[in-house]
């Protein structure tokens, strides 16, 4: 009886530029369509109620979400996961691209890869329909196409409102659903002739698939969760490896490193839902043994300066990401003496920029993790970044109290 105290959220946002069909109508149409089917097939016995709450938000894009968290606490501390949909329709017109998109890497969880799970399946079922082969959900509205969903399973990006809930102030795991690119985004050719009701069809079969899971998920699940988290962690591991051969041996120490954090954290987030079963855990340790017997050493010497071997934590009064549409924190907090932002800002890696690079040191930011810590988990993401610029970024940080010295 106490699971229902807990919450699975759904959320969408219904603002944005005029007509607005795919950005964002089609969200809020399709957590909308799921609400109405969980009601009818547990009104009508087909499923059982979930043992979690499931809870359906439509806030203001970014910024009433960070309100919204922060005005009622009490709904954020019960929220395990969120489902977030934006812009989930764009027909064959639009050129869009529908992506499953991971969580950050500051916040491995099981969750991501479950979201995978179920967006392959589709991608499996609507590719054999649309090849003449026999399937049983070929997940096809009678008006839509025909076509295969085609998914991408996709890295974390920066854009909407899954960036709020993944913020290490709140910390909660989030799957985002979304189309990109869109070639009417923000024009009058946005309109709901060049949204296809198949692609909504298969984007909230996908939502309600991780939310019925989700919000009954118990220690009973836990062996075939571990099965699907060791299948992704061995494509994950194969990318990178991929990735060791163009650096120096001190990247490619730390790329292993942070890796294996990584995998290792993602079997523990399980902790979150239910209490990992014994043997599970063994054969969770087990299969990330012999992870790190196959990827090599994941430590090196190297020579440090004492100041980068000190370690903030953030301001528990202070909750969300610096930037909102419309309102950056920091922008708003940085002294107008000063000549110029931080270099963070304007830095761009390998595989992200200036803004990726600041979102994730922030959440990085634990009252444990050194500032050399914090620099080693996001070149591992991003690209290799200079030391002394995370730490200039995170004075700043301080000097605005957003953070503060731990030692």
């Amino acid at each position: 009886p106490n699971l229902r105290n807990e919450e699975i959220a759904f959320s969408c946002h219904l603002d944005h530029q005029r007509p607005g069909a795919n950005d964002n109508a089609s969200g809020s149409v399709a957590i909308l369509e799921v609400a109405r089917a969980f009601s009818k097939l547990i009104r009508e016995e087909k499923i059982a109620p979930p043992r979690r709450t499931i809870r359906f938000i439509w806030p203001p894009e970014i910024e009433g979400t960070i309100t919204y968290l922060n005005a009622r606490p009490e709904i954020t501390a019960r929220i395990k996961a969120v489902i977030h949909m934006d812009m989930v329709g764009g027909g064959p017109e639009t050129k869009a691209i529908f992506h499953v998109t991971r969580g950050p890497n500051s916040l491995p969880s099981f969750v991501n890869d479950v979201a995978e799970h179920f967006g392959e399946f589709v991608n499996t079922e609507s590719a054999k329909f649309a090849g003449g082969q026999p399937t049983e959900f070929p997940l096809i509205a009678p008006e839509g196409g025909k076509e295969p969903l085609l998914a991408e399973m996709a890295p974390f990006s920066l854009g909407s409102d899954h960036q709020v809930y993944a913020d290490s102030s709140f910390g909660i795991p989030a799957i985002y659903l979304n189309d990109w690119p869109d070639r009417y985004i923000h024009t009058n050719f946005d309109t709901p002739a060049n949204v296809d009701p198949t692609k909504l069809k298969r984007a909230a079969f996908i939502g309600a698939a991780n939310a019925y899971f989700l919000a009954n998920a118990t220690e009973a699940q836990a062996t075939d969760i571990l099965r699907v988290v060791q299948a992704h962690s061995l494509r994950r591991t194969a990318t990178m490896i991929m990735r060791r051969p163009s650096m120096d041996q001190v990247d490619q120490t730390i790329l292993v490193r942070e890796h294996l954090w990584y995998e290792r954290t993602v079997v523990d987030s399980m902790e979150r839902f239910f209490r990992t079963p014994d043997r599970v855990r063994a054969s969770a340790k087990t299969f990330l043994d012999s992870l790190a017997r196959q990827v090599g050493p994941a430590e090196v010497a190297r020579n440090v300066e004492m100041e980068q071997l000190q370690v903030f934590r953030r301001r528990a009064s202070l909750k969300g990401p610096m930037t909102a549409f419309g309102y950056d924190y920091f922008d708003d907090h940085f002294p107008a003496t000063r000549q110029r932002p931080p270099g963070l800002f304007v830095y761009r890696g390998l595989r992200g920029s200036g803004s990726e690079y600041a979102y994730e040191v922030l959440n990085l930011v634990d009252g444990r993790r050194t500032v050399v810590d914090i620099t080693d988990a996001v070149s591992a993401t991003y690209g290799p970044v200079p030391v002394d610029m995370v730490f200039e970024y995170l004075r700043e940080l301080q000097l605005m109290g957003v953070i503060e010295l731990v030692k």
